[in-house]
């Protein structure tokens, strides 16, 4: 049997080629610069999830004092499961600890450890760089447009 003649062929080229669909150009965008950024954090022993969520405490510990691990996975927006396997990673490294919370009995207060505040300082200049390096090609009005574009996106996915 001749399987072409079941495939809407039109759609199949007209969706799929690369300068015709935005999903498939951010897909294609993104695993470029992941594979960038897990490169460069490679060199200070992370993986890009680790950072933000150590990043993500970081700024919140220094806002809001005690996080809970709910209040880290609800502000970095992850899944709360996978936030919990990473934060026990980040623990056994040492780079973070958990100790009771004043707040909640049942809940762990996270911290960023010494350890963790130097491979934070280490890791930091280097997103940064990937993404200056990376996004530079934009100019910085093109990088202005994207975040603006993307923070439109994000923001309407979250409301529906």
């Amino acid at each position: 049997m001749d399987r072409r003649k079941e495939i809407d062929w039109p759609t199949l080229t007209a969706t799929l080629r690369p300068e015709n669909s935005p999903g498939f150009l951010l897909w294609q965008v993104t695993n470029l610069w992941q594979r960038r950024l897990r490169a460069r954090l490679e060199g200070v022993g992370l993986t890009h999830v680790q950072f933000v969520l150590l990043a993500g405490l970081a700024w919140l510990e220094g806002r809001e004092g005690s996080v809970s691990q709910s209040r880290l996975a609800q502000f970095c927006r992850t899944d709360a499961m996978m936030t919990s396997q990473v934060v026990r990673a980040l623990e056994g490294a040492g780079l973070v600890r958990r100790s009771a919370n004043a707040k909640d009995g049942r809940a762990k207060a996270l911290g960023v450890t010494d350890a963790g505040a130097d491979v934070l300082n280490k890791a930091m200049p280097a997103v940064l760089e990937t993404d200056s390096a990376f996004f530079g090609t934009l100019g910085g009005g093109g990088q202005a447009d994207l975040v603006q574009a993307l923070r439109r996106l994000w923001q309407a996915q979250e409301a529906n």
